[in-house]
């Protein structure tokens, strides 16, 4: 597949960003668990919290493809970066572009596809990760608005996002027809960050529990009609995969490249450890690896663009892409040898951020459950 001139030039900009402003410092964001305002802002600068989103909303008006191009090359600086602004741009703006209306398009969808606002995506729970089926909180009807009460697990950008959207459940007797979205600022009394997770990686992203307490927002706030939310959270995932997808080859593209420069300067035998046919041999594997991975990427992001149903393949691409990348991380430091298991070489840092791609929106396992079906 070819790219457009215009494609390129988006992705080179990106790269170029990606390569200075990121990588240089990604290191200490991992080791001081910092959240980078500054890099947040320069990406916001280049359009990149609203690829999809129109330009009369305050987006770039460009298409999936070009989205799954900039997360990879924010990926191949940071990881946790790269997270943040995946998850605003899809499922967070996805959702408003398709079921919000003008009023909410302009107050809440513009500033963040601008990047004056970041978004979070409240459907895990505790009891509730690949059965979303199951949540347990809830939005009851009180006057002019609603009253949101429950719990909300893994939740990236939880503290350091401004708005988030929420799936809770409006009906209990009307199961998967009774959950409803709606959008809740971050600030809202009753909106709690209970607590951040201390996690093997990504550090650069916040990942937090959420506690609704009372929770109260305007009917206004309410995305779509009553009863919509199962469907407009999991129509969201699907764009979200294409997403984590090229985060995952953004980020084991970085640690291959870093192997390959060592191997060709390492010396030993007589000669750089490149030229020896077992270490040669696994950087070609990956090699191949991360572009079966891209071609499949790129695929589902077209059929997605042309309108075409893609929840096959946008499952394949993450399914393979996230599984991939933990194969080369893990080749990247078996080519470093010890020095690939030290912090004072990123593959280390690399190989955590790169684990959980494996897991969020969607498991491995419900990747593999949803190309069954549609076999």
């Amino acid at each position: 597949m070819l790219l457009t001139p215009d494609q390129e030039a988006i992705r080179d900009a990106v790269r170029a960003f990606s390569q200075e402003q990121l990588w240089p410092h990604a290191a200490r964001w991992d080791r001081e668990h910092l959240f980078p305002k500054e890099a947040h802002a320069g990406l916001a600068e280049l359009g990149a919290y609203g690829i999809c989103v129109p330009e009369e909303d305050g987006g770039a008006g460009l298409d999936y493809l070009t989205l799954a191009l900039v997360l990879e090359e924010i990926a191949a600086g940071d990881g946790g970066t790269s997270t943040a602004i995946s998850v605003t741009n899809c499922p967070v703006n996805a959702i408003l572009m398709r079921y919000g209306n003008a009023q909410q398009k302009k107050q809440w969808l513009q500033p963040l596809a601008q990047g004056r606002m970041l978004g979070a995506f409240c459907l895990t729970e505790p009891q509730a990760g690949s059965d979303a089926s199951s949540l347990r909180t809830t939005a009851r009807k009180d006057g002019e608005g609603y009253v949101i009460d429950g719990v909300k697990q893994f939740i990236t950008s939880g503290k350091n996002g401004q708005v988030a959207i929420v799936i809770a459940v409006t009906d209990k007797a009307a199961g998967k027809r009774g959950m409803s979205a709606f959008i809740v600022p971050t600030d809202a009394p009753g909106y709690n960050v209970a607590r951040l997770e201390d996690k093997l990686g990504q550090h650069s992203s916040d990942t937090a529990q959420i506690n609704f307490d009372g929770c109260r927002i305007p009917h206004e706030n309410l995305i779509g009609q009553e009863g919509e939310g199962y469907k407009i959270a999991l129509g969201a995932l699907e764009g979200g995969r294409i997403g984590i997808a090229a985060q995952s080859v953004g980020m084991a593209r970085s640690a291959f490249e870093f192997a390959v420069q060592y191997a060709k300067e390492r010396q030993a035998f007589g000669g750089s450890i490149f030229d020896q046919q077992a270490v040669g041999f696994r950087l070609a594997d990956c090699a191949t690896q991360i572009e079966a991975a891209r071609q499949l990427i790129w695929h589902a992001a077209s059929l997605r663009d042309a309108g075409q149903p893609c929840l096959k393949e946008a499952a394949m691409a993450k399914l393979f892409a996230s599984e991939m990348a933990e194969r080369v991380c893990s080749a990247a430091i078996q080519t470093l040898g010890g020095y690939g298991y030290v912090n004072d070489f990123p593959l280390e840092r690399i190989y955590r951020d790169v684990r959980v791609c494996q897991i969020y929106e969607g498991t491995s396992d419900i990747q593999k459950l949803l190309i069954q079906r549609a076999l």
